[in-house]
């Protein structure tokens, strides 16, 4: 099997509502598809979505990376260049897109998805949160449709108002929600030690599932002494690399683990450090960087390999409802679960013509 054809697509993709965290606010997604296709007529596709703040390159590093790396694979086989593609680099998502094309066309070729060509037990469909934005004036408007759509854990983006101004509102949407409901609460690293120590004594008894990225300068000792504060799950996301990993995973500061394959390089790498963390007794879940659907569909695949048939956390997968429009169906999520078809490959629908930029 050999690729005849290989194609850099851009796209531009305006959200629906601004996304706003705690280091800024983004109003559209940009990004560039992988586009691969073999002799036997086979097509594969992945997704280069940049996000810094979370971890990635920026669009230019990606766009260079991608524009050297793509126009060489003609004439390539798929599994030769996925064996000889670096680990690692300054490029992540854009390894990770090159990575997801090749692997859609290698497990088409094997007649598997992409989650059982990844692990044989992967699931079926896998738990999802809502997010529903920050903790502004229509949090409560949002929460109430994400709970009519079937969602029972809510993630909110905390961190853009003092500390006790936050916990006042948490408290009130607390009070309006189901008793099963859990709230899933991302600082992005906005306090400081003491801050995130008076928000966690703050929020005693209110229903929440786990906190990521609370501090701003986040070390091995400070996020250790944090976790020892309280019962919820810290997490790690963005601030990873900041951190020698053997040491994170022999010693783990907190007990959660964010994946995002953007950041990590890809889907294999992903799955590698899924496996070592929950060696090293972290949970693990893999969350998006508001790709479109075709790197959302990647990144449900390699949830589906992690978690295998049990699916014990809910992954951070569902935001393609956050974009205007999108380059393809995204996968259908029903009372907070995805649902993952039982196609070849990975699997998508509805892939909007790809001959012209999509702007």
């Amino acid at each position: 099997m050999q690729i005849k054809h290989a194609r850099l697509i851009p796209y531009r993709l305006p959200l629906q509502r601004p996304w706003r965290t705690s280091r800024g606010t983004l109003k559209e997604k940009q990004g560039w598809l992988v586009a691969l296709e073999t002799e036997a007529g086979l097509r594969g596709c992945g997704d280069c979505a940049p996000l810094p703040v979370a971890g990635t390159e920026n669009r230019e590093q990606a766009e260079h990376w991608l524009s050297q790396q793509v126009p060489a694979l003609t004439g390539d086989s798929p599994r030769e260049r996925l064996a000889a593609l670096p680990i690692g680099g300054d490029c992540p998502a854009a390894r990770c897109a090159l990575e997801s094309a090749l692997l859609d066309l290698i497990s088409q070729a094997e007649g598997v998805s992409l989650r059982h060509w990844l692990d044989p037990q992967a699931a079926e469909s896998v738990p999802v949160n809502a997010n529903i934005g920050a903790l502004d004036g229509q949090v409560g408007e949002r929460s109430e449709r994400a709970l009519a759509q079937g969602f029972d854990i809510l993630k909110l983006k905390l961190g853009l108002d003092r500390v006790r101004q936050e916990l006042a509102r948490l408290e009130q949407l607390a009070a309006s929600l189901p008793p099963s409901t859990r709230l899933r609460l991302d600082a992005n690293g906005a306090w400081d030690f003491a801050q995130a120590s008076a928000f966690l004594q703050g929020i005693e008894g209110l229903p929440v599932e786990s906190i990521e990225e609370p501090l701003s300068t986040p070390e091995t000792a400070s996020l250790t002494a944090l976790q020892a504060q309280t019962h919820y799950p810290l997490a790690i996301d963005e601030s990873l690399p900041r951190f020698e990993l053997e040491r994170l995973l022999q010693h783990p500061p907190v007990r959660r683990l964010i994946i995002k394959p953007m950041v990590q390089g890809g889907l294999l790498p992903s799955l590698r450090l899924a496996r070592r963390a929950a060696e090293s007794g972290m949970e693990a879940l893999v969350t998006s960087c508001l790709e479109s659907a075709v790197g959302i569909q990647a990144a449900a695949q390699l949830a589906a390999a992690i978690g295998g048939a049990e699916q014990p956390l809910a992954h951070g997968l569902a935001t393609s409802d956050w974009l205007a429009r999108d380059l393809a169906q995204p996968p259908q999520i029903i009372a907070g679960q995805l649902l993952l078809n039982e196609a070849i490959g990975l699997g998508l629908r509805g892939l909007n013509n790809l001959e012209s930029p999509q702007r």
